[in-house]
């Protein structure tokens, strides 16, 4: 049961997603909006709640990983469980940004004629602002998880320290 080793998340397909999304969702919203109750301003800060909290964990996530002094090592099993929160957070992130982007495409051009268009305008823009904030946490925290790279051969044998490519030092 090799198979591949996982890889990060890419961009490419995020962006895949919250197009797929945005087209699906616009579709139901044109069909089905007159049936929707009021959409409040507030229903979609729950993604910027997650956010944050994503963001707190992947700080102390990297300190631990790197061992920074004053933290307890993270067990490999804790690390793969956050992996996958992170990958199934910049995933679910990408597909509210299609789902409110979608109800924007369809709101936005009738903001002159359709009274509830502008509140649900205002919305959809905190929704894709707070899914945005979700995917952003996502990938942050997945790179969290990383562990950092070995010493090279040849640094151990001259006795050099590890050099670390962003110029933090070995507890970066």
């Amino acid at each position: 049961m090799g198979g591949e080793p996982l890889s990060s998340t890419r961009l490419r397909d995020l962006a895949w997603i919250a197009a797929g999304v945005a087209a699906v969702s616009w579709l139901l919203i044109r069909e089905y909006y007159g049936q929707l109750p009021p959409l409040r301003w507030f229903v979609p800060l729950s993604l910027t709640l997650l956010a944050l909290a994503e963001v707190i964990a992947g700080v102390q996530l990297r300190a631990r990983i790197r061992r920074r002094p004053g933290t307890v090592p993270v067990q490999p099993l804790v690390a793969a469980r956050t992996l996958a929160l992170a990958k199934a957070s910049a995933l679910v992130g990408a597909g509210m940004v299609g789902l409110w982007a979608g109800l924007l495409i369809y709101t936005v051009p009738r903001l002159g004629y359709l009274a509830a268009a502008s509140d649900d305008s205002w919305t959809g823009l905190v929704g894709v602002l707070s899914a945005l904030a979700l995917v952003a946490a996502g990938l942050w925290l997945e790179y969290c998880c990383r562990a950092p790279k070995p010493p090279d051969e040849d640094d151990r044998a001259n006795g050099r320290p590890r050099r670390e490519p962003d110029g933090l030092g070995p507890f970066g």
